[in-house]
């Protein structure tokens, strides 16, 4: 299967090539897809998304007519996808479930220590 990942950052394409095994043909692509650039995903089977991708009907009907049967997104939420295209246009939909509860509490802790000790107000000052 041709996949096309769209919004691949350097630390996250040693996971999904070693996840894919030489399964599939990846294109990893740092651009964002949105209506400039879905052409990019040109003759694929699935195109993999992240959170800031832009799937509204529009790129969904581009897609749809370049070949792409299948939409992966490296995130939980979806919000950014028009469902009820993907649904209209035959396109199968597919998310990640849900994150590590661990995860997501470190992350709150270390904003809530980034807000008390004035973390950004610092790094823009550092900037300066």
């Amino acid at each position: 299967m041709k996949v096309t990942v769209f919004s691949a950052r350097n630390f996250e394409i040693p996971y999904l090539e070693k996840a894919n095994a030489e399964k599939h043909q990846l294109k990893l692509l740092s651009s964002y897809l949105n209506e400039d650039t879905v052409a990019l995903a040109l003759e694929s089977d699935c195109v993999a998304l992240f959170s800031s991708d832009l799937a509204n009907e529009k790129v969904l009907k581009r897609l749809k007519a370049s070949g792409v049967k299948y939409l992966a997104l490296r995130s939980a939420g979806y919000n950014h996808v028009d469902l009820t295209a993907a649904e209209k246009l035959g396109l199968k939909v597919a998310n990640v479930p849900r994150y590590s509860p661990y995860a997501i509490a470190e992350h709150t802790v270390g904003l809530m220590l980034a807000l008390n000790r004035k973390l950004i107000r610092a790094d823009s000052r550092v900037k300066d």
